[in-house]
C-alpha cells in the first residue's frame, strides 16, 4: 500500500481576515502562519505526497514562495478560488489541476485501490460516487455539515485542528459513514 499521502486545503496564508471569518484561534497573522507551517511539517516529511485542495495563499507571489519553500513534501495543487499567487510559483508544485481522480494502492480495498475525487468544492455527486469513490474538498471552512450518507469529507485545515490529514485518517473517517451502495444486490 502507498503510504505517506496527505490531504489539506484552505490555509489562506497572507489573509489576516480569515482569523475572524473562520474564528481561527490565533492572535495575529504571523502566529497563524507559524502554527500552520509547524503543524504541516510535524506530519509531512520531505518525500511525502501532499494534495492541497486549494486556497494556499492570498499573499503576494514572493511571500507565497517563501511560505511554500518552508513546507515539507511534494505538493500537488488542486486550484481553489484564491490561487493568484500560487499560480505564479508553479515550480513549487508537482502539478496544478482543476480537479483530479486519484487512485491509492490499498490492499484492504476489494479492488486493490481506492479511487478519490479531489476538488476544491464540495459536490453532492461525482464520478464513481455510487460505487464507493471518495470525494475530498475544501472551500467551506467547516461550515457544511458532514453528510454521514456520503463518502465526502472536508479536508480543510479549519476542520482538522489546522493539520493535514493522512490517507489512513481519511480511511478511518470514511469507515464511520453510513453510506451503502445504491445498486447493491438485494437478498
Amino acid at each position: 500500500m502507498q503510504t505517506n499521502i496527505f490531504f489539506t486545503a484552505d490555509h489562506h496564508f497572507g489573509h489576516a481576515n480569515i482569523i475572524k471569518f473562520s474564528e481561527r484561534p490565533f492572535e495575529s497573522i504571523e502566529e497563524m502562519h507559524e502554527e500552520l507551517i509547524k503543524r504541516w511539517n510535524e506530519k509531512i516529511g520531505k518525500d511525502d505526497t501532499v494534495y492541497h485542495l486549494g486556497d494556499v495563499s492570498l499573499g503576494k507571489p514572493d511571500f507565497t514562495k517563501e511560505i511554500l519553500d518552508r513546507l515539507n513534501g511534494k505538493i500537488h495543487l488542486i486550484k481553489g478560488n484564491h490561487e493568484y499567487s500560487a499560480l505564479r510559483v508553479p515550480e513549487r508544485f508537482e502539478w496544478i489541476k482543476d480537479y483530479y481522480e486519484l487512485y491509492v494502492e490499498d490492499e484492504s480495498h476489494k479492488m486493490g485501490k481506492q479511487k478519490i475525487m479531489l476538488f476544491h468544492y464540495a459536490m453532492r455527486t461525482w464520478n464513481g460516487s455510487h460505487h464507493g469513490t471518495w470525494q475530498l474538498y475544501g472551500h467551506s471552512h467547516g461550515t457544511l455539515s458532514d453528510d454521514e450518507m456520503s463518502l465526502s469529507i472536508d479536508v480543510g485545515v479549519d476542520c482538522h485542528n489546522f493539520y493535514p490529514v493522512s490517507y489512513e485518517e481519511i480511511k478511518e473517517l470514511m469507515k464511520k459513514k453510513k453510506w451503502t451502495p445504491p445498486f447493491a444486490p438485494r437478498n
